[in-house]
């Protein structure tokens, strides 16, 4: 079933607990400590556009790639009302193209984990290293296998927030390092309700997620032939632990040479600009 379609469009409502603002700020932090304090940045599953308005604001030229339409459709609606100057790609992530190279690509809130084939994720891996600049660099997260196993775990989750609720139930399995999770939402029809008279729509969709050890994903790398640089438990500068339940990576494009690139590195903003 395809996820993220009736989801799409209650996602920011239930996702209004994530301080997206602090992860910004984390993100930025980390952009500007390996040398991208401006220039092209692309935002690999991008959903809603919620950190790609945010780096957008701190100055970066943004790419959005996602492959659900219905998320890029709120997407384009922040865009309208920022004024943001982004470009928005309908693409799955694991066969996205770009016009030219980007300085960095970042991806979070765990997109990575919905790639729930390891060779999959090489071959993200290798277009990210492709569309990177000589030396540009690739941040992204992952939910590591101790927070599906003990922290989402056989967890039913349930919320209410009056226009839309949803039931979240959860489900790891544990020899196959997949997380499923099986959503049901109840979204108030608008057009169909009166004083009184509150009808609601049912959607259902199913959600999979693979868990990754850091030892998985610094191979992964490896393979795909980007260098491995470092990580951090999420939002700090410190080693993951056994307990860590994000984990935040820092990569760099490896094999390009600046004298290879020059033809094509200005293309995006070529781009940007139409």
């Amino acid at each position: 079933m395809e996820a993220y379609t009736g989801f799409a469009r209650v996602y920011d409502i239930f996702m209004d607990n994530v301080p997206y603002e602090e992860w910004g700020r984390y993100l930025y932090s980390l952009l500007r400590e390996y040398g991208v304090d401006s220039g092209l940045v692309l935002d690999l599953g991008c959903g809603t556009g919620a950190m790609t308005e945010i780096l957008a604001g701190y100055g970066y030229d943004m790419i959005g790639v996602d492959n659900s339409e219905d998320m890029l459709e709120i997407a384009l609606e922040k865009k309208l009302r920022s004024g943001h100057d982004i470009l928005y790609l309908l693409q799955d992530m694991r066969e996205f193209e770009l016009y030219g190279t980007v300085r960095a690509v970042v991806s979070i809130c765990d997109s990575v984990n919905y790639i729930t084939e390891p060779d999959d994720l090489v071959e993200v891996f290798r277009l990210v290293n492709n569309y990177l600049d000589p030396g540009g660099v690739f941040i992204f997260d992952f939910n590591t296998e101790y927070k599906y196993r003990e922290i989402l775990g056989e967890q039913m989750i349930a919320e209410d927030r009056g226009e839309c609720s949803f039931i979240w139930d959860n489900c790891y399995y544990e020899e196959e390092r997949i997380n499923e999770y099986d959503l049901t939402l109840f979204i108030r029809d608008a057009s169909a309700s009166t004083e009184g008279n509150e009808i609601y729509r049912k959607y259902q969709e199913t959600h999979f997620q693979r868990s990754y050890t850091l030892e998985e994903i610094r191979e992964l790398v490896r393979k795909s032939g980007m260098e491995f640089v470092t990580a951090y438990d999420a939002f700090t500068k410190e080693e993951p632990g056994e307990h860590s339940e994000r984990v935040y990576v820092i990569a760099r494009e490896s094999g390009k040479t600046i004298e290879n690139e020059t033809e094509n590195q200005t293309e995006n903003e070529k781009e940007m600009e139409k």
